[in-house]
């Protein structure tokens, strides 16, 4: 289903791009199990981070990466911004929906930047590719956006479905009717393959909490070597 492009691997290559593929789930608007575990990460994200400045967390390593890839575009990563509002404000994590919140719950502990989509939605076959610069997609927020060049992204026969700087699109986005999902998560040089699979574990196991019946379907993690095994 997924194929990576030479000038992928060739502007990228100490990245990597993985993939979670789950079936069969029953997306809802919440679970208390699921809310337990936010609350629980707030805590630990407040008592860890809370009284730490801007400096002191851009050092966190999978920040640091990030940060390294989002100041070649004169822009900030936008997970640091969540987690000073987080942790410095308070800030509960918001609720959106199952998938949603499973996913971006794994993002706040891991810090790993990461897609959701609609499979059923995804125009196979999909690319992990670099923009070329003037692709143009609609965002989860419904404007339009016209990508930079060298950006990282994926896309199906019908277009750009995520990249790095600009997050998911709306046409393959997650709702409440989603069954098949697809998560993917961009992995800049820097953040090691068995940190890459534990978010997708974290993923999973978060989905568990209110979809049990939820089946898993694959995990896949790309770089510049190819497919790459992933180990139990």
């Amino acid at each position: 289903m997924v194929t990576v492009t030479e000038r992928w691997k060739q502007v990228y290559p100490g990245a990597r791009v993985a993939t979670l593929i789950m079936r069969n789930v029953h997306n809802i608007n919440s679970h208390p199990g699921l809310e337990k575990r936010k609350r629980s990460l707030e805590k630990e994200l407040c008592l860890k981070f809370g009284d730490k400045e801007t400096s002191a967390l851009k050092s966190l390593p999978p920040i640091q990466v990030y940060t390294a890839y989002y100041k070649r575009f004169k822009k900030t990563y936008p997970l640091l911004q969540q987690l000073k509002t987080l942790a410095g404000k308070q800030s509960p994590l918001p609720t959106v929906s199952g998938l949603v919140d499973a996913m971006f719950l794994a993002e706040m502990k891991n810090l790993l930047l990461t897609a959701g989509h609609d499979l059923e939605k995804v125009a196979a076959p999909v690319i992990i590719d670099t923009s070329l610069g003037g692709e143009r997609f609609v965002k989860l927020n419904r404007e339009p956006q016209v990508l930079k060049p060298n950006d990282m992204i994926m896309a199906d026969r019908k277009g750009v479905i995520s990249s790095v700087l600009y997050g998911p699109d709306q046409r393959t986005k997650i709702t409440l009717q989603t069954r098949e999902v697809l998560f993917v998560v961009y992995a800049p040089d820097g953040i090691a393959k068995e940190n890459v699979h534990q978010h997708l574990q974290d993923i999973r196991e978060n989905v568990s909490l209110f979809s049990p019946q939820a089946e898993f379907a694959s995990e896949k993690i790309y770089s510049s070597l190819g497919e790459e095994t992933v180990n139990p």
